[in-house]
């Protein structure tokens, strides 16, 4: 599992107005949208493309467009829709699926309740919507839907994560199998710097995946290349399971309490 936080001026701009609990809904949904965006073009940066040639009106041009099938966009329910808007405006063309999960907040463990996904995804990349990467459970959990589906990559856009997050996710896709449990989390260590290059599980450079669909451990074999995209990793988590300092509730703060 490969970890990439986006390190520029503008993301850093719009994830602090996010942080901002003075922003209201309207903003707090405008922001996302735009931070969506920023994140997910490093997150398509290996998309798989094939050649074509165009007639331009003066030659024949060399180029590429994205390859079939097409990418999954899969929002997680109910915050990942605040950034399906984001995402289909750099890729409008792509499929959408949807799944529900619910965290017990007494346990933190994460449970289904929908799943709107294709039951075949060979060769598709996939591409998973979900603010706030946590405890890791939930995004464990839809990592191993996709790849159970037979997905060629897995890419996370978060808003933000937590140490804790990035290391339960880590352990279950950079060992000895690809999938796990998706409900226990464990603590991690020190926090990434931005843009440092390292071992899998590391953090990595703008452009620094590697080859696509790449997995960080043998033992992977038929297991998609995971990676996580986020716009900052925070200190750590609180007892109620809250990434500190963080935004808040996303979901809340994008939709309104209900």
């Amino acid at each position: 599992m490969r970890t990439l936080v986006v390190d520029h001026p503008l993301v850093t701009h719009k994830l602090t107005a996010l942080r901002d609990a003075a922003s209201d809904t309207a903003t707090f949904r405008s922001l996302t949208a735009e931070l969506v965006t920023l994140l997910a073009y490093e997150a398509t940066r290996e998309i798989r493309v094939q050649p074509v040639s165009v007639t331009t009106p003066v030659g024949i041009a060399r180029g590429v467009k994205l390859a079939r099938p097409v990418p999954l966009i899969v929002p997680v329910l109910r915050a990942g829709i605040g950034m399906l808007d984001g995402m289909t405006r750099l890729l409008p063309m792509a499929d959408v699926g949807f799944v529900g999960l619910r965290r017990d907040e007494e346990s933190l463990i994460a449970s289904t309740y929908a799943d709107r996904l294709p039951t075949d995804l060979t060769n598709r990349d996939t591409f998973v919507l979900d603010p706030m990467l946590a405890t890791g459970g939930t995004l464990a959990t839809v990592i191993s839907m996709l790849a159970a589906r037979g997905a060629a990559s897995v890419t996370a856009i978060c808003l933000l994560a937590a140490p804790e997050g990035l290391r339960r996710v880590e352990e279950a896709f950079t060992g000895d199998e690809a999938g796990g449990d998706a409900d226990g989390d464990t603590a991690s260590g020190d926090d990434p710097e931005p843009g440092s290059l390292g071992a899998p599980g590391g953090l990595e450079a703008p452009g620094g995946f590697g080859a696509p669909g790449g997995l960080g451990a043998p033992g992977g074999l038929g297991a998609p290349g995971v990676r996580v995209v986020t716009a900052a990793v925070d200190e750590r988590l609180n007892e109620r399971g809250y990434i500190v300092p963080g935004l808040g509730d996303a979901g809340d703060r994008l939709f309104g309490q209900i």
